[in-house]
């Protein structure tokens, strides 16, 4: 790969006839046009967030080295930016008036500063590294400068990696933050949009884990309606069950749950009625486990990480249990007592045995002393949830 040193191209050449979208985040053009500042395989701009973006213009006003920048030569006169975009765009909006600095503690506009400071920054030299090569060769220069500063996650890596129109469209329906139905997958997909991780939700279980053969296989597709569709079923299946959108969503392994549960029919009243009672249940203590407890028919309620018995519960149980046990001559494991066999007058010790409800949780009965007894460790994981 060939690469070629600039030294004398300033932030103006930069930001001239400089072109932002606003709403997806993108800064599109510089340099007269012939600069593509996001490429395809470039992640979204992260840096509009009052700090690293303001970090850029003081660095420039301090006189600091914004350090190497890359560009990627695609044609005569043509280049894409390589490495370099999350500060060439933080430059682009300042000049363009898209957010203020505070400098000597106010908040100033480019458009408002001092004649010297527009010229300290319009005249501010870059260095540049003009690349060219293979794709194979760009896109492995481009993993390998993205190790610094903020890293590359796996999914800006594979999107660089298959780059083309499949990425791209895949881009704007996952990682557009103005996508109306962002608000909606909220409810159930934890990540950052403009950071790939809605996208790499989708893609991650439409490819049953294979992301990089899947994105492989359709990289030069000119529709997504296979990973589209499949996400929107899951979507659609979940919230159509669950008519209350609870924050515990979030993060649910919710594609296993519909891989498990989807054939099956349920009625969201009688559902929503359940996830309100389990909610206000003080005995439950993981309440996301209530969702697949539901779809489970309510079998396993291991789930819910329902509250165990107290030791103070315990010891009170066990000292009455082993009183009465000694005074009729029998085990102080009821169910032990009850059999004739070896274990029928066996004295178990406490740490032998293990709290039980009397009457099952999941059947309405509480956690407290009067619904405990304790049973010796086999007949209690014998007993299960009867």
């Amino acid at each position: 790969m060939k690469t070629t040193l600039h030294t004398d191209i300033t932030v103006k050449d930069i930001c001239e006839w400089f072109a932002y979208n606003e709403l997806e985040g993108k800064g599109l053009f510089g340099l007269s046009w012939k600069l593509t500042i996001q490429p395809e395989y470039q992640r979204n701009y992260i840096y509009a967030d009052g700090k690293r973006d303001v970090a850029v213009i003081e660095s420039i006003l301090k006189g600091y080295p914004l350090g190497l920048i890359y560009f990627n030569k695609v044609g005569e006169e043509k280049f894409e930016v390589l490495d370099g975009q999350q500060r060439i765009t933080s430059i682009g909006r300042y000049v363009t008036w898209k957010f203020a600095v505070k400098i000597d503690g106010m908040e100033q506009y480019f458009s408002g500063l001092a004649e010297n400071l527009q010229k300290k920054i319009l005249e501010t030299p870059l260095l540049i590294y003009e690349c060219e090569g293979e794709e194979s060769e760009i896109k492995e220069r481009f993993k390998t400068i993205n190790i610094a500063g903020v890293p590359l996650n796996e999914q800006e890596l594979l999107n660089a990696v298959y780059s083309g129109p499949f990425v791209t469209k895949a881009k704007e329906e996952f990682s557009n933050s103005q996508n109306a139905n962002i608000q909606k997958w909220g409810a159930y997909l934890s990540g950052v949009v403009n950071r790939q991780d809605f996208l790499h939700t989708a893609l991650e279980r439409v490819s049953k884990g294979s992301i990089g053969d899947y994105m492989s296989k359709h990289r030069y597709d000119e529709n997504i309606s296979e990973l589209k569709s499949y996400f929107t079923s899951v979507i659609d299946r979940i919230s159509s069950v669950f008519s209350d959108v609870e924050k515990e969503m979030c993060g649910l392994e919710r594609w296993k749950l519909y891989e498990t549960y989807h054939k099956q029919s349920y009625d969201p009243k009688k559902i929503s009625e359940r996830v309100h009672e389990l909610y206000a249940d003080p005995y439950v203590k993981s309440r996301k486990g209530v969702f697949e407890y539901l779809l489970w028919g309510e079998v396993e309620s291991k789930l819910l990480e329902v509250r165990v018995f107290d030791e103070a519960t315990k010891k009170s149980v066990y000292a009455q249990q082993t009183k009465e046990a000694n005074e009729k001559w029998i085990s102080n494991c009821p169910l032990c007592a009850l059999w004739h066999e070896s274990n029928n007058k066996k004295i178990w010790s406490i740490w032998e045995m293990d709290a039980d409800h009397v009457s099952a949780w999941s059947k309405g009965w509480a956690t407290d002393i009067t619904n405990c007894q304790m049973l010796c460790k086999s007949h209690n994981r014998a007993k299960g949830n009867k």
